[in-house]
């Protein structure tokens, strides 16, 4: 089963599907790290570093020595979300959804490829904003093309954490089929413990831990002198936040009695620690020295530890320095999580072939 990746970045989503049974022909990203990294983690794919408006269908064809003219299985890819993140609430200066013309180039990309390539299914990625009544004009407008090219379209907010991922990372997953109906979003596998106990005797095992992921990386002693100082001038503040909190625990609406900070004065993740007892919250994709999630130890995570918590191999290559490695990251799909649904998908489509 053929697939094309669009905005591939490291490769998350791509290793989630080539494990799931898809083979990549064609990858594409206007980042030049990601192209790096990329293709050394998929050596042998044909991959373009460019802008995904730039490549009609005879491109595509060359790019992949005509491996697209063919049967394709599936179209997968995520179109950067900064216009359909949180944020754009806050940053009231910038444009919004498709008013931002990286969001309509991106989308419009996305749907170009659809169109030519024909495949048999789709799977799109991105922030669950996109589909939030303020930017449903975006939601509506990839749902009706898709509808128009013959896909019968679902979509759905997917916690990676309720999939094995030591991380809550909710995104927004929507996926097309032209065969077999409807196609069903996998079960989770994990569950979480505000659920409390299940009368039932549910076999599904609690969330993944940040303790059971990355602890045992945890070697150094004495980490604030490798360039993961925490905090910046707040960074003794941070220490006396407990493990699983925030900037809130030092207000006084907390009780606390020298009170630091005003209540909800600050982003939510502003010195924001794991807890070694919980999952990991979202690893984003800027490394800051005062947003966490920071390590409970009060430091910046490592690589190696980011790699962890959204389920990479520890030997994923990543090209450039680390902000440039982070961001590849912190934008990736969680490859346990896009393996998931990735099996979801060949068997759909495997059961459609056989109808």
């Amino acid at each position: 089963m053929r697939f094309v990746s669009l905005f591939s970045g490291c490769g998350g989503l791509d290793l989630g599907l080539t494990r799931a049974g898809f083979t990549p022909v064609l990858a594409l990203d206007n980042d030049p790290w990601c192209a790096l990294s990329h293709q050394a983690n998929f050596p042998g794919v044909p991959f373009y570093h460019g802008n995904v408006a730039d490549v009609d269908q005879q491109r595509a064809a060359d790019l992949s020595k005509g491996e697209t003219t063919g049967e394709i299985a599936l179209l997968a890819g995520g179109p950067p979300c900064p216009p359909y993140s949180k944020s754009r609430f806050y940053r009231k200066e910038k444009p919004r959804a498709l008013h931002d013309p990286v969001g309509e180039v991106t989308i419009d990309g996305y749907l170009a490829f659809l169109r030519f390539i024909r495949p048999r299914a789709f799977l799109l990625e991105n922030v669950p904003g996109l589909a939030y009544d303020v930017h449903r004009d975006a939601l509506d407008h990839i749902l009706h093309a898709a509808e128009a090219e013959g896909f019968a379209c679902t979509y759905k907010v997917i916690n990676a954490a309720d999939f094995g991922v030591p991380q809550i990372r909710e995104r927004l997953f929507i996926v097309g089929v032209r065969v077999g109906g409807n196609f069903e979003f996998p079960e989770p596998t994990h569950r979480s413990p505000a659920a409390g106990p299940d009368l039932f005797g549910s076999p599904l095992p609690m969330w993944r831990t940040a303790g059971e992921a990355i602890s045992d990386l945890d070697t150094d002693e004495n980490a604030d002198d490798d360039g993961h100082f925490a905090g910046g001038r707040h960074h003794d503040l941070l220490g006396l936040i407990p493990p699983g909190d925030n900037y809130l625990y030092l207000t006084a609406k907390r009780g606390y009695p020298d009170p630091q900070f005003e209540w909800r004065k600050r982003y939510w993740s502003f010195l924001l620690k794991l807890s070694p007892e919980m999952p990991s919250w979202t690893i984003q994709a800027r490394r800051s020295n005062n947003m966490g999630p920071f390590h409970w130890r009060n430091r910046i995570l490592r690589i190696e530890e980011i790699k962890r918590l959204q389920t990479f191999p520890d030997d994923w290559h990543l090209a450039g320095g680390v902000e440039d490695q982070w961001r590849q990251i912190g934008n990736a799909v969680p490859p346990l999580l896009s393996e998931q649904l990735g099996r979801a998908l060949a068997s759909h489509l495997i059961r459609a072939k056989a109808a």
